[in-house]
């Protein structure tokens, strides 16, 4: 199978075209894992712009991602410590460049635990709506709904 990437008028994909927009894509998406899975609660939130919403499948309202999700981070790192680690992997990864230079992505993440001693259970797959904006160097995350696989 051949596959041709074609770059039309109005293309807001940059000069390395879909190929390298899909990778910045995926690079953004390993280091945010990263500082989540490695409890970098700091640079983790350099990664929602400053007025980032987030949705969260609980019956709580959007957080502001910076300062709501920041505590909720910390928090969460403790009780995990206690009973092994948590490691979040995102794959299907779906990337649609918007012509005012957003990306729309959507992915799944599988969250499981790796537990003192034992063998990595799944314990959670959520689908992941973002919508990033360039910020130098990087992209950030303006708005993130998530929801979980079982309750939708």
């Amino acid at each position: 199978m051949t596959v041709e990437l074609v770059r039309t008028e109005g293309d807001p994909l940059g000069n390395g075209g879909f190929p390298a927009l899909y990778a910045e894509a995926q690079r953004f998406y390993a280091r945010q894992m990263e500082f989540l899975d490695t409890h970098d609660t700091g640079r983790w939130a350099e990664t929602f712009t400053e007025d980032a919403v987030v949705e969260l499948p609980s019956p709580a309202p959007p957080l502001p991602a910076r300062s709501g999700l920041g505590r909720y981070v910390r928090a969460g790192a403790a009780r995990r410590r206690a009973h092994g680690r948590l490691d979040h992997w995102v794959g299907m990864l779906d990337v649609r460049p918007r012509e005012d230079g957003t990306l729309r992505t959507r992915c799944s993440a599988l969250v499981h635990a790796v537990p003192h001693g034992g063998g990595p259970p799944v314990l959670y797959v959520y689908a992941m709506e973002d919508v990033l904006v360039r910020a130098p160097g990087t992209w950030r995350v303006a708005h993130r709904r998530v929801t979980r696989d079982d309750l939708a």
